[in-house]
């Protein structure tokens, strides 16, 4: 099994910073993919940054230039550095891993319990 925990997440006034962590834990092979999404009450699940098991990463435009996403593949570890935070920034932050399973072969998508960011006055 493959369990992902977040922590990081609470309440930032307008202009603040916050850093995510998800770990990965369990019967891990490899990791290729990880990524950060957010889900506002009565929205979609959106994409906020994602980055590939060489380093490669993706933005969301809402968040480029503010956000950064980074990986420790040893401690199969994935960040979010949020600067700049603003209040539609606001969401259940959740990560995600695309895990190939030990000794299984078996490759399957996991999602972390998710952690609230409120960016408020």
């Amino acid at each position: 099994q493959v369990q992902l925990v977040e922590s990081g997440g609470g309440l930032v006034q307008p202009g603040g910073s916050l850093r995510l962590s998800c770990a990965a834990s369990g019967s891990i092979f490899s990791i290729y993919d990880m990524g950060w999404y957010r889900q506002a009450p009565g929205k979609q699940r959106e994409l906020v940054a994602a980055i590939t098991s060489g380093g490669s990463a993706n933005y969301a435009e809402a968040v480029k230039g503010r956000f950064a996403i980074s990986r420790d593949n040893v401690k199969n570890t994935v960040y979010l550095q949020m600067n700049s935070l603003k209040p539609e920034d606001t969401a259940v932050y959740y990560c995600n891993a695309d895990v190939l399973i030990r000794y299984r072969g078996q490759r399957d998508y996991y999602w972390g319990q998710g952690t609230q960011v409120t960016v408020s006055s």
